[in-house]
């Protein structure tokens, strides 16, 4: 399929803008089944304003489960899976290199 640049409209400022062949390419490549809906300027400044994980750090206070201990984790523990806290962590680890190790 041989693709050709083709103008679009912008739906957040209604700019026209044009989506080249071989960004139309890149789609079908990708298996993208949508056409873009917003301009370059439009996109960069919903990213921009988009809270990412990256900036949105969480401090989960949770049990150990080895030792009992009070302990925060960033991330939200999962029903089932155990948390530990970091001298549980760090020991498990050391001990499974140990483990392993000829």
């Amino acid at each position: 399929m041989e693709f050709q640049d083709r103008s679009l409209r912008c739906v957040n400022c209604g700019a026209e803008f044009v989506w080249t062949a071989g960004e139309q390419a890149f789609f079908a490549e990708k298996g993208f089944q949508h056409e873009p809906k917003r301009c370059k300027a439009c996109k960069s400044q919903q990213r921009a304003q988009a809270p990412t994980l990256s900036r949105e750090r969480v401090a989960v206070p949770a049990i150990c489960a080895v030792c009992g201990r009070e302990t925060t984790v960033p991330f939200r523990p999962t029903q089932g899976r155990p948390v530990l806290c970091r001298e549980c962590f760090d020991s498990r680890k050391h001990a499974a290199g140990a483990a392993g190790a000829p």
